[in-house]
Formats: C-alpha cells, sequence, structure tokens
C-alpha cells in the first residue's frame, strides 16, 4: 500500500481535520504556519526544507496553492508531490479558480474563514497589531487605503465550522472598513478529492526527482 503523507497550512486546519475524521484518515500531517503566506519565498523555503526531511513515503499531499508562487520549483527526489490546481487557498475552498473569478466579477472582495481569521496571518491581525503601533487613526487611513479597491468582505461558509464563530468579528471588520458584508458558499470537494486520491486535471502531479 502506498505510504502518503500531507502537508497543509494550517488555514485549513477546519477543512482538514472535518474531511480525515469522515473518511477516517491516519495520514501524518505536517501543519504550516498561515503567516509564511505574507512572505512567499520565506513559505517556499520552508515546504522545501519540509520535503526534504520526509523518507519512505510514496506521496506527498500538499494542500497549498500557488500562493504567491511559493510551491514554484519544490522538488522530491523520493516522492511524487500532488497539490490542487489552484491560484491560492482561497479558489481551494470556492471550487476551483473559475468559481473565484465569477465572483469577483460582481466585485472585488477580501475573502475570511475561520481558519484564515484565527491563524494569525489575517488582515485583521495585522490592522489591530498596527493600531498598537501607529494609533487608530492612521492605522485606519493606511488599511482603507490598502482596500481602496475592495468593495465586500466575503465569509465563506465551508460547512467545517459554526458562522457564529467568528460572526461578529467578521461585522465589525467590514464596518470599520466600510466593506459590504456577505457570505458566500464554500465548498471541500477539492479536500475530498484530495484524501480520496481522486487526483484528476483538477490536481498537478509531479512524479520523484522532478520540479513542480
Amino acid at each position: 500500500m502506498a505510504k502518503n503523507i500531507v502537508i497543509a497550512c494550517n488555514a485549513l486546519r477546519d477543512e482538514i481535520n472535518l474531511v480525515v475524521n469522515e473518511l477516517q484518515i491516519n495520514y501524518p500531517i505536517i501543519w504550516v504556519d498561515a503567516g509564511l503566506h505574507n512572505h512567499p519565498s520565506k513559505l517556499k523555503d520552508e515546504l522545501q526544507k519540509l520535503i526534504n526531511n520526509i523518507d519512505n513515503v510514496d506521496n506527498i499531499l500538499l494542500l497549498f496553492g500557488n500562493c504567491g508562487n511559493s510551491v514554484l520549483g519544490l522538488k522530491s527526489e523520493k516522492a511524487s508531490i500532488i497539490l490542487p490546481r489552484v491560484d491560492d487557498c482561497i479558489s481551494l475552498l470556492l471550487g476551483g479558480n473559475e468559481h473565484k473569478a465569477a465572483l469577483d466579477q460582481k466585485g472585488t472582495s477580501y475573502y475570511l474563514t475561520k481558519g484564515y481569521l484565527h491563524s494569525g496571518a489575517s488582515m485583521w491581525t495585522e490592522y489591530l497589531n498596527c493600531i498598537d503601533k501607529y494609533g487608530y487613526e492612521k492605522s485606519l487611513m493606511i488599511f482603507k487605503t490598502m482596500l481602496v479597491n475592495y468593495k465586500g468582505l466575503r465569509l465563506i461558509d465551508t460547512g467545517a465550522y459554526e458562522l457564529d464563530d467568528i460572526r461578529d468579528t467578521f461585522l465589525k471588520m467590514a464596518k470599520e472598513f466600510g466593506l459590504e458584508p456577505e457570505t458566500v458558499p464554500g465548498t471541500i470537494r477539492t479536500v475530498y478529492k484530495a484524501f480520496k486520491k481522486e487526483w484528476d486535471e483538477e490536481f498537478i502531479v509531479v512524479k520523484p526527482g522532478q520540479p513542480v
């Protein structure tokens, strides 16, 4: 039987744990700090370091999106690397790049999930840290400038957590930044397919010794 190991973004923990529990999967999972998304080169270095330290497996399931090109060039000499064919984790939870693009045509929005909000790498965390350093008025001006081209704040309902757990924070963020709050349906179909080894055209399968 093929031996599999998973390297996954910590922001996807709720969705992955739901799938793992339902399918009774016992693959080892290595969680990666979601804060590294803010530094793609550091994320790439960390992923390659983890891959280099993995031995005696056939497949490395990399549950990340491209995420600032952080997965490009990753390579395992001994195992295949399998990853979803998506631009980022948001696209993964919305059902693919095309679904996200269709939503964005209705207006560019910033996306949230419970995992991302609690990961320590979210915009809200950065905003609160900015207030501690520079004060409320200056911080609000900075973030409203950053978000000037955004029309909405979208909460993705992946079905892996209770929306009420973060609804208050979500609505507070929308009000603070002057964004239109909206809850949109998500999907963890790709996560299910990943763990069921249904690696079709929605996945990239990279053979040992070949770079992503």
